[in-house]
């Protein structure tokens, strides 16, 4: 018999393997793998879905909306220690970052100026902003705007006086301390007449005689400004039984 009329000869060059061959179980199983993409692993998963959300969220925090933490009292009585605030980004425009420095931490980068790229409006007397320190950018201070660029800025004897009218602050503020200070010895209870520049703020914190605000260390310029402080989402006082920690009362609370 020739080689191609025996039919084991025959199946073997065709390719074909007989039904209940082991050759041709083999090969239906590599057929159906051929061109089906594999799956990922479950740790590729997981870190994709984390670098994502680290992604989203650091985005969040630079264009839309960022947390602080008020860790001292000069914003009594409208903010307390302990109070967690959040601060829009958007109130008075779009920002794009600039002069940044890489950090070796989250978030990995730290700016210190914002450019404005589409305007919605102008930081108002009253509203509560964060800002950056003007002595030391690395830190975030929260104060209230008193004065606008072009206003005049006067203390006399704690009145703050804004273009020679008195400021009713009243609803807003507290002083503690009855004494006078002479503006010879500090500029907390007697100060100015001083003309804010254009594009500066003068800026003063709520708790009056215990604020280290713009009578201090000037003015804060436009792009300095992080946000505006707008609602308290969360605060604790950390003191007595940890029934009494928290302070129910002030979340969700809107900051005026």
């Amino acid at each position: 018999m020739s080689l191609d009329q025996n039919p084991r000869n025959a199946d073997k060059l065709s390719g074909s393997p007989r039904a209940g061959d082991p050759a041709s179980l083999s090969g239906a199983k590599v057929t159906e793998n051929v061109g089906q993409p594999g799956r990922k692993s479950i740790v590729r998963e997981y870190a994709e879905a984390i670098i994502v959300a680290m992604l989203l969220a650091f985005a969040i925090r630079v264009f839309v909306v960022q947390a602080f933490k008020i860790p001292s009292g000069s914003m009594i009585p409208t903010l307390l220690i302990g109070d967690h605030i959040l601060v829009s980004k958007l109130s008075y425009g779009l920002q794009w970052p600039a002069d940044c420095k890489m950090l070796m931490s989250f978030p990995p980068v730290n700016c210190y100026t914002s450019t404005t790229v589409v305007t919605f409006g102008k930081p108002q007397r009253g509203d509560i902003v964060v800002f950056r320190f003007p002595e030391d950018e690395e830190k975030d201070f929260i104060k209230r705007i008193v004065g606008l660029p072009g206003d005049t800025i006067q203390l006399r004897n704690k009145v703050v006086l804004v273009n020679g009218q008195p400021l009713d602050d009243k609803a807003f503020t507290q002083r503690i301390d009855p004494g006078i200070i002479e503006s010879t010895i500090n500029p907390r209870d007697n100060f100015g007449p001083v003309t804010v520049p254009e594009g500066s703020y003068f800026v003063m914190g709520d708790n009056r005689d215990q604020s280290l605000d713009s009578r201090f260390w000037g003015y804060v310029r436009e792009e300095k400004i992080r946000g505006k402080a707008f609602r308290i989402y969360w605060s604790w006082n950390g003191q007595g039984n940890w029934t009494e920690w928290v302070r129910w009362e002030r979340f969700g609370k809107a900051i005026q």
